[in-house]
């Protein structure tokens, strides 16, 4: 049974540990705490004290950071579970401020039933779609690799998983790659390979990351953009941090 996050944009309790997931049949069930929190280093207790004490960042003043590039920017696209946390931590190492190398994001829908058009979350919750909730970036060429971007995006959630991140289960949460070019397709499969030989064939466990050429773009509802940046103490997979 595929379970879904409560939306409301104008309620910022979605919190993990405190909100309850309502399943596509209107069914309740309170999410296990041994699940969203196994492995995670901060805990329940780390959750609650980022509830009262982490500062509201105004999105207007993020966003005023992002810039264009002087050379020719170029588009990354990864999906990894909850489009929420993904965005976050993208921007928490490579912030557009500290010119490393990410220009601007945008989180939404893409590798769906081509014949949706505007997929809306409620839509794409439900699975019926096939869309995957997706990062898109821009960035500098010149400043950050497309080769260490991908293996940024390895390193932040459980590739091995199929269609689930944490408690966050269907083909929306994927991990999956949307190539824009050749060449984008060709680093991708590189990375992928040394990413399984170094860090999960040891463990006996492989990667289930699709890899696939870049289709139709819809952005997200306003409200979940830098959703984590406007709401500090929300819901984060616990799968979103780095592993290595």
């Amino acid at each position: 049974m595929r379970m879904n996050k409560i939306q409301n944009p104008f309620l910022e309790s979605e919190s993990c540990f405190y909100s309850v997931q309502v399943c596509m049949f209107g069914k309740y069930e309170a999410p296990k705490l041994d699940v969203l929190y196994h492995d995670h280093p901060q805990g329940m207790f780390g959750r609650l004290k980022n509830l009262f004490t982490s500062p509201v960042i105004d999105p207007s003043t993020f966003r005023a950071a992002m810039s264009t590039s002087t050379t020719q920017p170029e588009t990354a696209t990864f999906a990894a579970g909850c489009f929420w946390g993904v965005e976050h931590i993208f921007l928490k190492h490579y912030p557009p401020s500290e010119n490393k190398g990410i220009l601007s994001t945008q989180v939404g829908y893409t590798g769906g039933n081509p014949l949706v058009t505007n997929p809306t979350y409620k839509l794409v919750c439900g699975g019926a779609t096939d869309h995957a909730e997706a990062l898109k970036i821009e960035f500098d060429p010149s400043k950050v690799s497309y080769d260490e971007l991908v293996e940024f995006f390895y390193r932040t959630h459980d590739p091995t998983t199929l269609n689930r991140q944490g408690a966050d289960t269907g083909t929306q949460y994927r991990s999956a790659i949307f190539t824009h070019s050749e060449e984008q397709e060709a680093i991708a499969k590189r990375v992928t390979e040394e990413v399984q030989a170094k860090h999960f064939t040891p463990k006996g466990k492989k990667i289930a990351t699709e890899i696939v050429q870049a289709g139709p773009w819809w952005d997200a509802e306003e409200y979940h953009q830098l959703y984590l940046f406007k709401n500090p103490s929300g819901y984060q997979c616990p799968t979103h941090r780095l592993h290595w």
